[in-house]
């Protein structure tokens, strides 16, 4: 089978080449490897293959979807654990097979998460470029010590899990909300309402999944149920929150600090080189003026051994496809 792997970068293509030989020596997929992100701009650069692989800012909508199935496309591969920028409705009713890696490395994403808040917190990022120029003043390096502060977990699944487990470790208390709370979460934490998990919490941290009822779910109301000088955090998907809102919020102090890993526009920005061009993306720029935001550019999974689990589920995936045998991991119909 052939498949057209978009968005690549080098280190989609050692892992994904890796897999590829150890699932079955004798009959490797050929992979195609495409630089470009997918979109309508480029979808008939999988002209001639049998399956699309895709990551987050990949664009699936009806239109891309028809396009692919008039060449012939018959899976979608997600080498990621959201869908969020798939049209499913659309998939299914063209008969394409749709499947993601359900959870990968959740403690890839969670170690990132107590990365961003030690940084952010005790002001590392900015005591190293002090050092460096010999400056070794504390003045405003000022930050708190996490034992026994409260921390909500935002999403309470595998990767909310992992990051309630590591805060717990460091003697926080941990609150955790889901609408589907994990029975393992009430070991760690206690499960309680999103408003009370708001007003709560010293740091607030996201790990759900972009959909219509988690859009925008840190707004301007939800900031002002937040305690006043609250971290927010974010390691899931750039819509969870309302930027603007959030800009208003670190203007008036309401909001603390902020850390993300995500950004709602950030296809056109993440996992590019943009240092010799001109950003025109207003609202990321303003953030980036705030002395109290850390932005990291979505690497919370980027880790040897989470490529390397993305890669080999990715694979099996295409690989229950071609021997047509049942796949765990396929999207189902909305």
């Amino acid at each position: 089978m052939k498949i057209a792997v978009f968005s690549t970068q080098p280190y989609d293509r050692r892992f994904l080449d890796e897999a590829n030989l150890q699932s079955d020596p004798s009959n490797p997929f050929e992979l195609v490897y495409q630089d470009a992100s997918l979109s309508a701009r480029t979808v008939s650069l999988a002209q001639g293959c049998e399956a699309v692989c895709v990551f987050v800012n990949d664009v699936l909508d009806a239109e891309v979807l028809e396009a692919l199935a008039g060449y012939g496309v018959r899976a979608v591969l997600l080498r990621c654990a959201g869908f969020n920028n798939v049209d499913l409705q659309a998939a299914h009713r063209l008969g394409l097979f749709v499947a993601r890696v359900p959870a990968y490395s959740p403690e890839a994403v969670a170690e990132h998460t107590l990365a961003l808040v030690m940084t952010l917190n005790r002001h590392t990022h900015r005591a190293y470029n002090r050092v460096r120029e010999g400056n070794f003043m504390l003045d405003g390096l000022l930050g708190i010590t996490l034992h026994d502060k409260t921390v909500g977990i935002v999403g309470t699944g595998k990767i909310g899990l992992a990051t309630a487990r590591i805060f717990k470790g460091l003697g926080c208390r941990v609150l955790g909300y889901d609408p589907y709370p994990s029975a393992d979460f009430q070991a760690v934490g206690e499960v309680v309402e999103l408003d009370d998990l708001l007003g709560a919490s010293d740091i607030v941290s996201l790990h759900c999944p972009l959909m219509d009822s988690t859009r925008h779910m840190i707004n301007r109301e939800s900031i002002r149920q937040m305690k006043r000088g609250a971290m927010l955090v974010n390691t899931s998907r750039g819509a969870l929150i309302d930027t603007p809102a959030v800009i208003a919020a670190l203007k008036s102090r309401q909001l603390g600090s902020l850390a993300i890993d995500v950004y709602e526009q950030e296809a056109q920005l993440f996992f590019h080189d943009r240092s010799g061009d001109i950003i025109d993306d207003d609202v990321f720029q303003r953030l980036m003026t705030f002395p109290n935001v850390l932005v990291t550019g979505h690497q919370g999974f980027f880790t040897e051994e989470a490529l390397r689990e993305i890669s080999a589920v990715t694979l099996h995936n295409l690989s229950c496809l071609r021997d047509g045998v049942a796949c765990a991991n396929v999207v189902p119909a909305v």
